[in-house]
């Protein structure tokens, strides 16, 4: 039971990352109907500029994280403007297309500008064992779970109570009907990829924090279960994603300590296939009826 306990801790940890990422997911589509395959490699963008800012300008880590999520909501901004908005009453297969372009070009630029080598992330911070009976938590898990709580709680007070975050749900219901009612559609999105891009900045540094490396494809494996855990929670909902994260950082890591390090993947998957065949719209999304 304690190694299992163990095991949890070390899910939520894995969990908060992935949620982050999937909240970024979630709100592009539940705004736009637009899966941004681009955002893994924003997360992967975040992660160098940190490690550039810690490496060599020697700076401090929370400052290193605040302007990797700048850097990441601008270049979410200009991705949007440059290569989506153009699109966005094209057909959706032409936006995914050019999701999973733009995606290939980020990632392909860092690798012809710094070599597709893992890097060594430093670890700017002391880590520090702290032990609650038999069961070990480490100051990376902490810092991992406590900034992914905080940035949470102010994603829903922005949603929830501000006034972008109203037109982002008019947006989301109706673009139409919000634009007939004064609401400014593109300053919305772009305000909507602009906090999910910041969102993954955040989370690319904590993962260089948490695993002590990076390298220009680690958005790939991460971004392809950061989507699965926003299918499962539902897309479009963002207390989905945050449960979707969760559940896949927990069942990675049971799995592991069952002796299935091999098949953790398959079994992350095999659940995106039950969750769609059971409940396709995820566990908190809403079935949508469209007239034909």
């Amino acid at each position: 039971m304690q190694l299992f306990l163990q095991q949890l801790v070390n899910g939520v940890a894995l969990g908060s990352i992935y949620a982050l990422m999937a909240l970024g997911y979630t709100m592009v589509y539940g705004t736009i109907k637009l899966i941004n395959f681009a955002h893994a490699d924003l997360f992967m963008m975040g992660a160098f500029v940190g490690y550039y800012l810690v490496t060599v300008l020697e700076m401090n880590l929370f400052l290193a994280m605040l302007i990797a999520m700048i850097f990441c909501a601008i270049l979410g901004v200009v991705i949007e403007r440059v290569a989506y908005k153009p699109l966005r009453n094209s057909t959706r297969v032409a936006s995914l297309i050019t999701a999973i372009g733009v995606s290939y070009f980020l990632q392909n630029t860092m690798i012809y500008f710094l070599g597709p080598e893992v890097r060594a992330f430093p670890s700017p911070l002391e880590t520090s064992i702290y032990r609650i009976g038999n069961i070990v938590i480490n100051s990376k898990q902490i810092l991992v779970f406590a900034i992914t709580v905080i940035l949470m709680i102010l994603l829903y007070i922005i949603v929830q109570r501000s006034k972008m975050g109203k037109a982002m749900r008019a947006v989301a219901v109706d673009s139409e009907a919000s634009q007939l009612m004064g609401i400014d559609v593109n300053r919305v999105i772009s305000f909507t990829f602009a906090l999910g891009s910041g969102l993954a900045g955040i989370a690319g540094v904590l993962v260089g924090v948490y695993y002590n490396s990076i390298s220009p494809g680690m958005g790939t494996a991460l971004g392809l279960k950061a989507f699965v855990a926003a299918v499962v929670g539902g897309v479009g909902s963002i207390p989905g994603a945050m449960v979707g994260g969760y559940v896949i950082g927990i069942l990675e890591t049971i799995v592991t300590f069952m002796g299935g390090s091999m098949y953790k993947d398959a079994v992350v998957y095999g659940l995106l296939i039950v969750i769609l065949l059971v409940l396709p719209s995820g566990l908190f999304g809403k079935n949508v009826k469209e007239k034909v």
